[in-house]
């Protein structure tokens, strides 16, 4: 088993972690990429870089390339990653990750349905929802509202319809079948 010694060599920055030296802060070299400043700028960029003239409908540029086929909603799904990683990093509690991956999924799940997925990625924002999400937990940490709670709720109860409606329909197709 490796020996640890957890406490940073002060004037270092290392960890000696089984007789090797190692850096002591992990996230050290890309920490820029999880500054506030930074998650907003790929906030923005992903939901609300452009606005269409003439109307408040701002999108960015998740919501043109979800218009790309078979790769486009994916794609902007593993950009949208940056948030709730950064969230998980920084020590967001669970019940928000969780949230945010919904939010995640829900964009992704609906984006691939041509046009209309792409419409609601416009107005749906799931990087601008998660960047609010994670700027109030880090505001207000451990707190949970109903609206946290209640959301989970509706998302579990949603993922359960679509896997035991397909067997309720399987079986009652089965029954069908049999009566015949």
């Amino acid at each position: 088993m490796e020996q640890r010694n957890e406490k940073p060599e002060a004037d270092k920055g290392t960890l000696t972690v089984g007789g090797a030296i190692r850096p002591a802060y992990r996230w050290e070299r890309g920490a820029w990429i999880f500054r506030d400043q930074t998650l907003r700028r790929v906030e923005i960029l992903l939901d609300e870089a452009f606005r269409i003239p003439g109307t408040q409908i701002r999108f960015g540029i998740d919501g043109i390339i979800g218009f790309v086929p078979g790769i486009g909603d994916v794609l902007g799904g593993v950009l949208s990653l940056i948030i709730p990683l950064a969230a998980w990093i920084r020590g967001v509690p669970y019940v928000t990750l969780l949230r945010m991956a919904a939010n995640l999924g829900i964009g992704v799940l609906v984006g691939t349905i041509p046009v209309f997925g792409d419409v609601f990625d416009i107005y749906w924002k799931a990087n601008r929802r998660n960047y609010r999400l994670l700027t109030r937990h880090l505001g207000e940490p451990r707190q949970h509202t109903w609206r946290d709670w209640a959301f989970l709720a509706l998302i579990a109860g949603a993922l359960g319809l679509v896997f035991v409606l397909p067997v309720v329909v399987a079986l009652w197709l089965l029954a069908w079948l049999v009566r015949r």
